[in-house]
């Protein structure tokens, strides 16, 4: 089976379709998928629930689709750098599921690993818990926190071989792991594409078996969401 597409249009086309829920790796903006996430807002797509660290930056990353509309709910543990974001939320035009940072990577792997809850000593005694089930182990107070699956599973990896092996590169990996796993459909844009066998099985940090399909964006523009530098002296 072919896993490679010409581009990140045709690499969603047939896939995406209004009201589904998308998982998108990333760690601000650091590891998004950016040509696939533009090509999601080309889509038109609408009503869709995101999974994510965070919202991206007013204008990039998943900011692009808050600014169109086409995200209803977001499922994140971040969204501080988003004014957009926080504004459609006050107003109460976005619905948001707060998670924190640990438990929504776990809630990710566990759901790419067929596990469909679990419990966490994280955000009991907070809000977090409000409405979830608290069960005790040991004498301590555990939160059972629902898994996440995705439709589909937006992913940025540095390499992939045509099998869809993967290989992430420092801390660009991130969620995107996770994020593979989770997806009932994955799509991986990815800078680099060597042919089966070019990727050492030792180095190979997602396995193909759970990506789907491949796009090849060679220069992604990997904007720096904080730049601090000293003052010249």
């Amino acid at each position: 089976m072919n896993k490679v597409y010409p581009d990140a249009a045709s690499a969603l086309a047939g896939i995406v379709q209004d009201g589904q829920t998308i998982a998108v790796g990333g760690f601000g903006l650091c590891g998004i998928p950016e040509a696939l996430i533009g090509a999601l807002r080309d889509s038109g797509v609408t009503g869709l629930t995101a999974i994510s660290n965070n919202a991206g930056v007013d204008g990039f990353g998943l900011g692009q689709l808050l600014t169109t509309r086409q995200i209803k709910k977001m499922i994140a543990s971040y969204v501080g750098e988003n004014k957009e974001f926080a504004r459609q939320y006050l107003a109460g035009e976005l619905e948001l599921e707060f998670t924190p940072q640990g438990t929504l990577a776990e809630k990710l792997r566990a759901g790419g690993a067929g596990i469909p809850a679990f419990f966490t000593k994280t955000g009991v005694g907070t809000i977090v818990a409000d409405g979830k089930e608290i069960r005790e182990f040991d004498g301590e107070q555990y939160v059972m926190e629902r898994s996440l699956v995705a439709d589909v599973s937006l992913v940025k990896a540095y390499m992939a071989d045509r099998a869809g092996n993967l290989i992430f590169r420092k801390t660009a990996r991130n969620f995107n792991p996770n994020v593979a796993m989770a997806g009932k459909v994955t799509i991986v844009e990815v800078e680099k594409l060597v042919e089966i066998g070019e990727i050492d099985p030792d180095q190979v940090h997602t396995p193909g078996i759970f990506v789907h399909r491949i796009v090849v964006n060679a220069t992604p523009e990997k904007r720096i969401e904080q730049r601090t530098v000293r003052s010249a002296e």
